[in-house]
């Protein structure tokens, strides 16, 4: 007998830092989802099978922001069941480091970079105000 098992969706999502040429933090990414749900949110997306989960991450940050990162640290997992509301989804956030200036593309209508003191949480879709409320304790802001 074949057992196939039903498990959560696996996603990543990048908290991704641009600094400039003095290593300044300008601010971190934020997308314009083009589907639903609608919002403004961190990219990010599903692994793909066959795919590592750092793999996944540094190809859906170029192809959602167009820009090449660095990950530097795993920040943490999340994976309320209802984080997402299509199905359960896990995912496992990174921090990034990249440099210029993100473009949009993809599953991203837009990107832009938004100053931390900038954040407005509470109009980020899923999970991502909780995650960046952590991100932010973290970093004492």
């Amino acid at each position: 007998m074949h057992f196939k098992p039903k498990t959560p969706y696996l996603a990543t999502d990048g908290i991704v830092e641009i600094y400039n040429d003095s290593q300044e933090l300008l601010g971190i990414v934020l997308i314009q989802r083009k589907n639903a749900p609608l919002g403004l949110a961190l990219p990010g997306g599903f692994v793909d099978i066959g795919e590592s989960v750092e793999d996944a991450l540094v190809r859906e940050m170029k192809e959602e922001i167009s820009l090449d990162v660095e990950i530097t640290k795993l920040f943490g997992v999340y994976s309320d069941p209802s984080r997402d509301e299509r199905f359960h989804t896990a995912s496992v956030v990174y921090i990034c480091k990249a440099y210029g200036e993100p473009i949009g593309a993809d599953d991203a209508k837009e990107a832009k970079i938004v100053k931390l003191e900038e954040l407005q949480l509470d109009k980020l879709v899923f999970d991502h105000g909780d995650i960046l409320r952590d991100y932010l304790k973290r970093i004492n802001l």
